[in-house]
C-alpha cells in the first residue's frame, strides 16, 4: 500500500512539474500569439474540442477571432477560419506550412511517415508528388481507365433498374454508390471488382470495407495520446488498434501486389509501379507502392461515395434544383444516349450542383494538418515552428461573410464565378493539395449525371432528409440517404435487358 501511494504521489508530483514547465516556457518564448481561450494544465484546450470538431472550432472562432491558438496537450496548434489568413498560410508561408505532423495514425497506416499524405516536405514527397501526377493522375491515365468508369456505372444503373422499372423502389443510398466507388479504385488499381455478384470473395469485400471504414473512424487530429504522450502510455488501447489497423491493411496491400506479380502481364497500376520497380528497385520498393495504393483507396472510395450521398439529399430537399439538373440533361444528352465523360464540360448547371456540394458538406471540412516547418507570420501573429495549423475549410464555405445565404444550396451561385480560391477549397490549397481532383470530378459527374438522368427520384416520406453530420474525417450523413427511385425511359434504351426482368 504504501509502495502505490509513494508512486501515485510521485507520477502527480512530475505531471505537476511538467504542467508548470510547458506553461512558464510558452509564456517566455511564444510571444504575439493569436488569441487564446482559458486552458487547464496538461490537456490545455483539449477539453473543449467536441464533436464534430469544425462546429467546435468555429464556435471558437466567433468567440476570439479568425486565428486562434490553441493548445492540445503540449503541441501548440493555429486553427484558421478566414480567407486572407488561409491565402497568407498558402502564398508567403505555402512551404514553411508544407510538412505534416507526426500522427500515430502516419506511423502505423502512412508506413512510418513515408507515404505521400503524411511524409515531411522534401526529396522524398516530391519524387512521391511526381510518380503520382504521371502514373495515377495524369490525363493519359485516366483516360485508360475511362472504360471501368463506364462499366461500373453501368452495373449501378442496372441493379437500380431491377426494381423500378414500373413504379418506385426503395433504395440505400451510401450502400449502393460505395460498391461502384470501391470496384472503380480497385479496378484501377489491381484490375478486379471487390463487390456484385460477379465477384469471388464476398467476406473479403466486406472485410476490406469494414477496414476502410475503421480508418477513417481513427483518421485525423482527434487522439488526445497524439499531444498528451502519457495518455498513451496509461491507456494502449488506442495505439494497439491503430498498430492493428495498419498491420491488417499491409497484409492485404501485399497480397494484391504479390497477385499482379504473379500475373506478370497487364495494365493496373500495380503493373506500372512494378515495372519501375524492376528498373529502380532501390526506390520503388514494395512498401512505397503499398504506400501510393493506400493513398488512392483512401482517397477515392469513402470519400467519394460521401459526396454524391450528400449530392443526392441535397436534390432530394430541393426538387426545384433537381428538375433543373435534369432538364439540362435532357437537352444536351437526350433521352437516347447516356451521359459519357466528354459531356460534363457542356453541363454547367451539373458543375454548380456539385461545387455547392463541395461548399456545404466539404469531406474534408478540416483540412489535413499542416505543421510549422519555421518560425511565421499569419495575420500578424506569430507562428512558432513546430506549431500544427488547421485550415476550417467548412466554416469559411459557410461564413456569412463571404457567401450569400450560405446555408441555403443554390448552386446558380457558381454562375458568378464564386469559385476563387482561399474561400472555396474543396480539395485544399497549395503545394500539398489532393492530386486526386481530376479524378473526383470525373467520378461525381459522370454518377451523378446518371442517376439524375436515368431514374426519377423523390424522398421516402414528405420530410425533409436530415443532413446532419456525423463526427469524422470524411464528415458522414448522420443518417444514411433512403430514398425513392424509378426508371425513366432511357433505361429501355441504354439497358435493353432490363424490360425482360419486369
Amino acid at each position: 500500500m504504501e509502495d502505490s501511494t509513494v508512486l501515485y504521489s510521485a507520477i502527480s508530483a512530475f505531471l505537476l512539474f511538467l504542467s508548470f514547465k510547458f506553461f512558464f516556457k510558452s509564456r517566455a518564448s511564444h510571444i504575439n500569439l493569436p488569441p487564446s481561450p482559458r486552458s487547464i494544465p496538461i490537456l490545455g484546450h483539449l477539453h473543449l474540442i467536441k464533436p464534430p470538431i469544425h462546429r467546435a472550432f468555429l464556435n471558437l472562432s466567433k468567440k476570439y477571432g479568425p486565428i486562434v491558438s490553441l493548445k492540445f496537450g503540449c503541441q501548440l496548434v493555429v486553427m484558421v477560419s478566414s480567407p486572407s489568413a488561409v491565402e497568407e498560410c498558402f502564398t508567403k508561408n505555402d512551404i514553411v506550412l508544407a510538412n505534416r505532423p507526426q500522427l500515430l495514425m502516419g506511423k502505423h497506416l502512412g508506413y512510418n511517415y513515408t507515404n505521400m499524405v503524411n511524409s515531411s516536405y522534401g526529396d522524398h514527397w516530391r519524387n512521391l508528388r511526381r510518380i503520382s501526377a504521371i502514373e495515377i493522375f495524369s490525363s493519359a491515365r485516366l483516360n485508360m481507365f475511362v472504360d471501368v468508369r463506364k462499366d461500373e456505372i453501368m452495373r449501378l444503373l442496372k441493379k437500380l433498374s431491377r426494381n423500378s422499372f414500373q413504379d418506385f423502389a426503395k433504395v440505400e443510398v451510401k450502400l449502393t454508390i460505395s460498391d461502384l466507388t470501391f470496384n472503380n479504385i480497385i479496378r484501377m488499381v489491381a484490375g478486379k471488382r471487390y463487390y456484385g455478384e460477379d465477384v469471388g470473395d464476398e467476406r473479403e469485400a466486406r472485410q476490406f470495407r469494414e477496414l476502410i471504414g475503421e480508418v477513417f473512424e481513427h483518421s485525423g487530429a482527434t487522439n488526445p495520446g497524439d499531444f498528451v504522450p502519457i495518455l498513451n502510455w496509461i491507456n494502449r488501447n488506442y495505439e494497439r488498434k491503430v498498430k492493428r489497423l495498419g498491420e491488417t491493411m499491409d497484409r492485404r496491400l501485399q497480397k494484391m501486389i504479390d497477385e499482379i506479380r504473379s500475373k506478370q502481364q497487364g495494365n493496373t497500376m500495380i503493373h506500372r509501379l512494378l515495372s519501375l520497380q524492376q528498373s529502380q528497385p532501390q526506390y520503388y520498393t514494395d512498401q512505397i507502392i503499398k504506400g501510393l495504393i493506400l493513398v488512392l483507396v483512401l482517397a477515392g472510395t469513402d470519400t467519394t461515395a460521401a459526396t454524391l450521398e450528400w449530392a443526392l439529399s441535397a436534390l432530394l430537399n430541393n426538387p426545384d434544383v433537381l428538375k433543373k439538373a435534369r432538364d439540362e440533361l435532357d437537352a444536351e444528352v437526350g433521352q437516347e444516349n447516356l451521359i459519357d465523360e466528354p459531356h460534363l464540360t457542356k453541363l454547367p448547371y451539373l458543375q454548380n450542383i456539385i461545387s455547392e456540394t463541395f461548399r456545404l458538406y466539404p469531406v474534408a471540412p478540416l483540412l489535413v494538418p499542416h505543421l510549422a516547418s519555421n518560425d511565421c507570420t499569419i495575420g500578424e501573429h506569430n507562428v512558432p515552428r513546430n506549431t500544427m495549423v488547421l485550415i476550417n475549410a467548412w466554416a469559411i464555405q459557410r461564413d456569412p461573410n463571404l457567401w450569400d445565404d450560405p446555408l441555403v444550396f443554390k448552386p446558380e451561385r457558381f454562375e458568378n464565378g464564386e469559385t476563387e480560391s482561399y474561400k472555396f477549397m474543396p480539395f485544399g490549397l497549395g503545394r500539398r493539395a489532393c492530386p486526386g481532383e481530376s479524378l473526383a470530378l470525373r467520378v461525381v459527374g459522370l454518377t451523378l449525371g446518371s442517376l439524375i438522368q436515368c431514374f426519377d427520384w423523390k424522398r421516402v416520406g414528405k420530410e425533409e432528409i436530415d443532413m446532419t453530420e456525423k463526427n469524422g474525417a470524411t464528415m458522414p450523413k448522420a443518417q444514411p440517404l433512403v430514398a425513392m427511385c424509378k426508371a425513366r425511359p432511357i433505361i429501355s434504351k441504354v439497358i435493353p435487358e432490363a424490360i425482360k426482368n419486369v
